[in-house]
């Protein structure tokens, strides 16, 4: 029998792009018992939200998704704005659920919790050694608290709990918004704009030389629900692909894919972000016996198939 078959599972952010395909896979598995809290109807940020929240479901196992996040752009725009909102949902799901004696509780977390010039690949034990790159420091040390909190609480309280670092996420139905989305998504609406305009030239923020690691949702789902069934402990666990592909040779990736013959053009006076980020993901593989299954051109096609099927 599955691990979830006869669960009630929480997932927050089940709406949103990694949500989504948890969701699906725990149907897959044969939960059925899954309740997706709107932000209409529960304001995570909000305590007594989140008190309403577990008196409705009273779930077995929350899986905590929901999060303020987006791009570069966004982060720079947004920095107080995602580090409250991602610090007050974390805290209150934790504290919230402790108090009712919430059997389980993974959250997601996020490899610009990192610091900035960490060695690469980047290692759960050097989350602390240096702050976090400046353009998402905030969002970065916000979902970083939920460490804390984890492994705190699992030491006084003996609750149980973990969280997941994940590396750039991509995929179908990912977030194509230009001012708010992230690389993949942002190179392949504006390849697809460009050819319906017949441009030859499309801009891209930085130098092209920061180098990223992508994982293709589906496998972050299955990360995640790896780490519900196997997670012993509040130690961080990467959840990644193996890779690094710098911003430029990804645009050229996907310029062949999709066909385009026009120029990159780089704003240098736009943010790179971080330099470097790409992690070792042996803690995975030993403790959850998880990797990822999807090579970067495959995922690539199925999303610029996907968003070439919603595009007028």
């Amino acid at each position: 029998m599955s691990y979830f078959a006869n669960k009630k599972v929480v997932v927050t952010g089940g709406a949103g792009f990694l949500g989504r395909h948890v969701v699906a896979e725990l149907r897959r598995r044969g939960c059925e018992k899954i309740f997706v809290p709107r932000s209409s109807q529960y304001n995570l940020v909000d305590g007594d939200a989140v008190r309403r929240l577990y008196r409705d479901a009273s779930p077995d196992l929350v899986i905590h998704l929901a999060a303020q996040v987006g791009g570069i752009g966004a982060n720079r725009d947004n920095p107080g704005k995602f580090f409250y909102e991602n610090l007050m949902m974390g805290l209150q799901l934790i504290e919230e659920g402790r108090k009712v004696q919430l059997p389980q509780l993974v959250a997601a977390g996020t490899i610009c919790a990192y610091p900035k010039f960490a060695p690469v690949p980047f290692r759960e034990d050097d989350l602390w050694n240096g702050y976090p790159e400046e353009t998402n420091a905030p969002y970065g040390l916000a979902k970083k608290m939920l460490l804390v909190q984890s492994q705190a609480y699992r030491q006084q309280y003996n609750f149980n709990s973990q969280v997941v670092l994940i590396v750039n996420l991509y995929g179908p139905q990912d977030n194509f918004d230009l001012q708010t989305s992230h690389a993949i998504p942002g190179i392949i609406r504006k390849i697809s704009d460009a050819q319906k305009s017949g441009a030859n030239e499309i801009v891209l923020w930085g130098d092209g030389t920061p180098t990223r690691e992508f994982l293709f949702v589906e496998d972050a789902a299955e990360g995640v629900l790896a780490a519900c069934e196997h997670g012993g402990n509040s130690d961080p666990v990467n959840l990644g692909c193996g890779f690094e592909i710098s911003i430029a040779e990804l645009a050229t990736k996907i310029a062949d894919l999709m066909n385009y013959h026009g120029r990159f053009v780089y704003d240098h006076s736009k943010p790179n972000g971080q330099p470097r980020r790409f992690v070792d993901i042996t803690r995975a593989r030993t403790c959850f016996g998880w990797a990822a299954k999807t090579p970067l051109d495959q995922g690539l096609r199925r999303t610029i198939d996907w968003w070439r099927n919603q595009s007028p």
